[in-house]
C-alpha cells in the first residue's frame, strides 16, 4: 500500500500519537493517506477509535519491528 506522508510517533504516550495524527492530517488533502507508526499499547484502541469519530478511515493496520502500523485515509 502506498501512502503520502508518514508520521513516526514511537516512544511517544497516549494522546500523543493521536494528537500528532490530528494535527497532521488536517494539512493533508482529503483522500489522501497516512503512514503513522506507534508504540504505544493504547494506540491499538485509540487510533480506531479517533478515525470513527473524526470520519478518517483507517484502511490498514500492521507490525513493524514491534512498532504498530496505520494507514489512515483522510476524510474527503
Amino acid at each position: 500500500m502506498n501512502w503520502d506522508l508518514e508520521l513516526d510517533a514511537t516512544g511517544l504516550l497516549c494522546p500523543l500519537p493521536v494528537l500528532k495524527a490530528r494535527k497532521r492530517l488536517a494539512g493533508m488533502a482529503p483522500g489522501a493517506v497516512l503512514r503513522l507508526i506507534a508504540t504505544d499499547p493504547a494506540a491499538v484502541i485509540d487510533v480506531p477509535h479517533f478515525c470513527a469519530e473524526a470520519g478518517h478511515d483507517l484502511i490498514g493496520t500492521g507490525e513493524d519491528g514491534g512498532a504498530q502500523i496505520y494507514l489512515i485515509r483522510r476524510r474527503t
